[in-house]
């Protein structure tokens, strides 16, 4: 009897063991079943992010305005703050004095030298003239001196022939002294004329050394000119603009305080290029790619999920941020992804605020809500 009980207790055992394997089959089949359905995405929760934008001065100097605050939305290019500028006015006006004066000087010698050209070509005709004028009066004078001394020689002939009176031989004399002395008178002359010719022959070379100078007189009024765009370009760097659009989430200095070049006055948030920053267990990375699609989900928008893609995948792995707080999340080593919405999010999407995503990690797969 107690053999034929304890058979029939073990033969139920075994339909009960059987019973209870089929079972957890059947649900480990259904849960197959249910995480095929589900497992072409991947959830992943962070917080939206932004990259910040120090703005700094390129100048050293006193802040004397402050534009803008914590929370001003700004646009490209707008004036923020401004430094002390009056030195490097007064340096700026002295620096276009000078650029003005070397300007004018430019300009008169330029017309000094057109001048100089011009002349140059009349006194050297002018000149050659005079050297042939001279030339002609002097072989004139020769020949009147020359045929007076043959006067005077008849005279004398005369005379001493008994021809002739002594005043004929003293009217010679003096006809041939004059003449004498005219004709020293144009060699005198052309003298002058040759040395006037040999001047405006150097004409030439006056004009290459006041060309010279002009040149010269060119590269100082340049080398003012840049020093004067550079006194400009520090003025303009005394003028804090936004380097690009976004959001004042932070300043760095007030009023009247002295900076120096480099230091950060603002912190400029760049709203176009916010991102979901979030983490992947290790054991998942390798599922994740660039270029998949994703939705980022927010408690702001629960029923509009902003299409995104990943754009950045860490290359190496670290543990969990502290943000996680159960103690076996913390231990395990993941990976950064980011992931960037497609097209504009409007503004909708701001640093600071929790998100979770979905990743499809498989083509077919259906986009669902995250679970919470």
């Amino acid at each position: 009897m107690n053999a034929w009980y304890s058979g029939k207790l073990r033969r139920l055992a075994l339909v009960v063991a059987g019973v209870f394997v089929v079972l957890l089959v059947t649900a480990f089949a259904l849960r197959l079943r249910s995480d095929a359905r589900v497992g072409g995405l991947l959830q992943v929760n962070g917080r939206i992010e932004a990259d910040l934008v120090a703005v700094a001065p390129k100048a050293a100097g006193r802040v004397v305005q402050l534009l803008a605050r914590e929370g001003d939305e700004v646009k490209q290019g707008q004036l923020l703050a401004k430094l002390d500028e009056a030195a490097i006015e007064a340096r700026l006006a002295q620096a276009r004095s000078a650029v003005a004066a070397l300007e004018a000087q430019v300009v008169a010698q330029q017309r000094a030298l057109e001048l100089l050209r011009a002349e140059t070509s009349i006194q050297l005709a002018t000149a050659r003239a005079s050297v042939e004028s001279a030339q002609a009066d002097l072989r004139k004078a020769q020949a009147a001196a020359a045929q007076d001394e043959r006067d005077l020689n008849r005279a004398r002939s005369l005379a001493a022939q008994g021809f002739v009176g002594p005043q004929a031989v003293e009217r010679a004399e003096l006809a041939l002294r004059t003449t004498r002395e005219q004709e020293a008178a144009a060699a005198a002359a052309r003298a002058r004329a040759q040395e006037a010719l040999r001047d405006a022959e150097l004409r030439p070379e006056r004009i290459r050394a006041r060309e010279a100078e002009l040149q010269a007189t060119r590269a100082q009024a340049r080398a003012a000119a840049a020093r004067a765009d550079e006194a400009a370009s520090q003025v303009a760097d005394l003028q804090v603009s936004a380097p690009i659009s976004g959001r004042i989430s932070n300043r760095y200095v007030n009023l009247g305080e002295v900076v120096g070049a480099g230091t950060p006055l603002f912190g400029l948030t760049d709203l176009a290029g916010v991102y979901l920053k979030g983490y992947v267990p290790e054991p998942t990375i390798g599922r994740v790619r660039l270029g998949q699609p994703a939705q980022i989900w927010t408690d702001a928008y629960p029923e509009a999920p902003f299409e995104a893609r990943v754009g950045y995948i860490a290359s190496r792995a670290e543990f969990t941020p502290k943000e996680v707080q159960t103690r076996d999340e913390r231990t395990k080593l993941v990976y950064e992804v980011r992931l960037y919405p497609v097209g504009d999010s409007d503004g909708k999407l701001l640093p600071g605020q929790p998100a979770d995503a979905m990743i499809r990690i498989e083509d077919n797969a259906a986009w669902q809500r995250p679970k919470h």
